[in-house]
């Protein structure tokens, strides 16, 4: 966005008159970028005033020729501003370039600073940036006018992110016979899917961690499960894809325990081999499988779009946008899911299999786990070419990595050493809204700080764990369901916060009073002195006196 400048528009600068007194400047400054002042009294851009570098000031101190030059510009330009009286669109461009952070001291400076800071459009970025649409609110809008503003939720979500640090509670679901392969987690709606050896799907309240519904036995082991608020689906070693519809009306979505319905039920089969993983987003539903193949379905019409081929099985898939990243053997590959071509691939990312991928909101963040227990961050960017780029490795376990989920800025890792890493990733964002990695050479050579905590307890055999809720779900050979719950953590940072907030406002409340007694007692302190002060005289006056009356009576 272009400005342009008015002519009637004035610039102050500060008046050095009493810091260039007596100050030995010798160097002489070019005056040429001045503009000279209409009143021919006031210029000092004379012949006469030229010849000199030093000219005495009113009180006979020495002023020298730069410091004139300034207090020139003074008479020219007269009226100091401040930066709530530029153009509210100039206002807006300079606040837009700030970090939360910064954006959060400005609000600090005055009302009307924080009037325009917090209620800048770029608190919708930052907050669609990190975690995408609300999940629990509807997006604000006129009809929304009670809700929260944009700083408001994107102020809590950044408090909530701290939680995985704090205490926290385990909620053990019981339930399936076997082993637990797959679970997923819808936070909009509070629900939970699991599947696994058992071949039964079953549904979770997250909250209270109770069984909804489970599915009839879909006739095989069920590696994959995917849902959101219209559609869940299940893919299993039959190579089948098993969905359903949400119902209107029913508060769980879904209908798991009724017969097939041809309506709200469907099966679909194109694979060769058993589904590993699947994905879905608004339009499209995405399969991988040990045929070496990833599907790009049409949600609404069941067709397959596309065929991305690999060169070995397929482990996971994580799509955004018009691209599907995929970890198949130990290569990483992103694909163009529009026209089926290949963007961009790193052989050998693990010494194994990779078997797990995560990927950030924004899409230019990959997360592969693997074989050899370690985890990889890469970052995708896009200039005339298509870039994958490594930006940091861990390595947290001693087993293989075989589930990552990732919700901004923590990166959640499950292994066969029975473990979860907790890793947060915002030491190596630069300080901008882009989230651009700085170079590689950089990062590659800096040591890597390792997880932020390790979460035990757990049997061997770790296979799948998500995110959602402040909670942590997990699941594994054991045959077990467990929920971390880090909602107390949350509550009792509420508590602490409040208390902080009463303690500062008590304290200034406190120093108030204070300086105020202090103002009373110097008052008070400065009449008792000059009391004293006029009872010293009035002795001496009155001794003075005596002597007067007693030398005229001895005369």
């Amino acid at each position: 966005m272009e400005f342009e400048c008015q002519r009637g528009t004035k610039i102050g600068l500060k008046d050095c008159s009493i810091d260039c007194v007596d100050y030995p400047c010798r160097e002489k400054v070019d005056t040429s970028f001045f503009e000279p002042s209409k009143n021919p009294k006031s210029s000092i851009f004379d012949s006469e005033k030229q010849k000199s570098l030093w000219r005495l000031d009113g009180k006979g101190g020495s002023l020298s020729l730069k410091c004139e030059e300034l207090l020139a510009v003074n008479e020219v330009l007269p009226d100091s501003r401040s930066i709530t009286d530029l153009p509210p669109a100039l206002i807006s461009e300079i606040l837009n370039c700030l970090e939360p952070k910064e954006l959060g001291v400005v609000s600090c400076v005055n009302a009307s600073l924080y009037r325009l800071a917090s209620e800048h459009h770029v608190w919708k970025e930052f907050y669609c940036e990190r975690w995408g649409q609300p999940i629990l609110l509807a997006p604000l809008g006129a009809e929304h006018a009670d809700e929260k503003s944009w700083k408001e939720l994107f102020v809590e979500r950044e408090f909530r992110s701290k939680t995985f640090m704090g205490r926290y509670s385990i909620d053990t679901l019981y339930g399936h016979t076997e082993a637990v392969r797959t679970v997923s987690v819808l936070s909009s709606k509070k629900l939970l899917f699991t599947s696994g050896y058992d071949q039964i799907v079953r549904m979770w309240d997250l909250e209270e961690g109770l069984s909804i519904a489970s599915s009839r036995p879909l006739g095989c082991t069920i590696r994959a499960v995917a849902a959101d608020s219209r559609l869940l689906v299940a893919g299993g070693t039959d190579g089948f894809i098993h969905g359903w519809r949400a119902e209107d009306g029913n508060p769980h979505l879904f209908d798991l325990r009724s017969p097939q319905n041809q309506n709200m039920e469907f099966r679909v089969w194109e694979h060769e081999g058993p589904i590993t993983c699947l994905a879905l987003d608004l339009n499209k539903m995405y399969s991988g499988s040990w045929d070496m193949s990833i599907r790009v379905w049409d949600r609404s019409s069941l067709k397959c779009l596309k065929v991305l081929m690999h060169n070995d099985w397929v482990w996971s898939l994580a799509p955004h946008d018009t691209t599907v990243a995929s970890a198949a053997g130990s290569d990483l590959y992103v694909w163009d899911t529009n026209i089926g071509s290949e963007l961009a691939t790193i052989t050998n990312v693990h010494a194994g299999n990779a078997f797990s991928l995560a990927r950030s909101h924004t899409g230019k963040l990959l997360f592969t786990g693997g074989e050899d227990g370690a985890i990889r961050m890469f970052e995708i960017s896009r200039n005339d070419k298509f870039y994958l780029r490594r930006v940091a490795t861990w390595i947290p376990h001693s087993g293989a990595v075989y589930s990552l989920a990732f919700e901004f800025p923590w990166l959640v890792s499950a292994s066969s050493d029975g473990k979860l890493s907790l890793i947060d990733v915002r030491k190596l964002l630069r300080t901008n809204r882009s989230y651009v990695m700085e170079k590689p050479s950089k990062v590659e050579n800096r040591a890597i700080e390792p997880p932020q905590r390790m979460l035990h307890g757990f049997a061997s055999n770790l296979f799948a764990v998500d995110v959602g809720l402040d909670r942590i779900v997990c699941a594994g050979e054991e045959g077990i369901v467990r929920i971390w719950n880090f909602s107390e953590a949350l509550e009792i940072e509420q508590r602490v916060r409040a208390l902080r907030g009463l303690r500062l406002e008590n304290r200034m409340r406190r120093r108030k009073l204070q300086s105020e007694m202090t103002g009373k007692g110097s008052r008070a302190d400065q009449c008792s002195v000059a009391a004293k002060k006029n009872q010293l005289n009035g002795d001496r006056n009155s001794w003075r006196n005596k002597r007067r009356v007693t030398g005229k009576q001895k005369a």
